[in-house]
């Protein structure tokens, strides 16, 4: 009995993990090389799975050269530096901060609002007069520097395991569709008076994307679900926060992050892309009922 317990403990460690992310333990090795490989680093072959190095090597998958380039988790196309986007996306938001700073009046052509001045005047701004681009334009403005810093932080923190995870185009999809569903349901919800910014429904998107995606994984889910319960306590415990643009990216997180790794692989372009278009049209009808309520 005692000799049979310190066999488990030595095969526990001693399990194989994968050469490429050596905090996950796997049961699988590429057929060429024999290293062990996780599922995100596992490239179907014609018999088993190769590992990216193989693929890149020209090795040979049994596929046609397109189909044999390293792929993700969801089907992207494996980048040298799986956080250039997020770093990218993280510039263009410290850019447009530092920008505000230094001339706040230009704050106001960017944050979302519904209408202005309110009335009986008539409205010179906002998205209820034709300014659709301030869904668009509020997820990258920032005014307060605890405001930006605790949304770069997220956006670092989550945007880099999902970039790396999705493959960039998948990513910046989420990214952006999150974000304007965000605005999109404050628009909605919010007075036509009140003017919102900032990343937030973008980032909320990546919480949500970023649980399914640990899920899908079998990792464990405590993390996220203790910080994404801390984060809505904040959401909904301080004032002055737009909490419609919170729970509107995370939901669109959710919806658009369970097609993106659940997607079935041979329509997986489909319905990933699809499922995006389908967030986008409800964006559209949310937007088209709030104009129409304040036209």
């Amino acid at each position: 009995m005692d000799d049979q317990a310190a066999g488990s403990a030595q095969d526990a460690q001693y399990a194989p993990v994968c050469y490429r992310h050596p905090d996950r333990e796997t049961g699988v090795r590429c057929t060429r090389c024999e290293r062990p490989i996780c599922p995100e680093c596992m490239v179907d072959a014609s018999v088993g799975f190769q590992c990216p190095e193989c693929v890149r090597g020209g090795s040979g998958t049994g596929h046609s050269p397109s189909a044999s380039m390293p792929r993700t988790l969801a089907g992207g196309t494996v980048a040298a530096d799986p956080r250039l986007l997020t770093k990218i996306l993280l510039a263009i938001n410290v850019a447009v901060f530092i920008a505000v700073q230094i001339r706040s009046p230009l704050a106001r052509d960017l944050w979302l609002i519904g209408e202005w001045p309110p009335a009986p005047y008539i409205p010179t701004e906002g998205v209820a007069t034709g300014e659709w681009y301030r869904l668009f334009t509020s997820m990258f403005a920032h005014e307060e520097i605890w405001h930006i810093g605790f949304n770069m932080l997220g956006l670092w923190w989550l945007g880099g395991p999902l970039e790396e995870a999705l493959g960039r185009a998948r990513y910046l999809a989420l990214y952006l569709v999150s974000g304007l569903a965000g605005s999109a349901l404050t628009y909605l919800l919010a007075a036509g008076t009140t003017a919102s910014l900032g990343a937030s429904g973008a980032i909320f998107g990546l919480f949500g994307a970023t649980a399914v995606l640990m899920r899908r994984l079998q990792y464990d889910m405590r993390p996220i679900i203790a910080l994404l319960v801390i984060n809505l306590i904040f959401t909904f415990g301080w004032e002055n926060i737009a909490w419609e643009a919170h729970i509107g990216g995370l939901v669109a997180g959710v919806v658009i992050g369970y097609a993106m790794v659940h997607a079935p692989r041979e329509r997986r372009a489909l319905v990933q892309y699809g499922t995006c278009a389908l967030v986008l049209a409800v964006i559209l009808v949310m937007t088209l009922l709030r104009t129409a309520q304040l036209t």
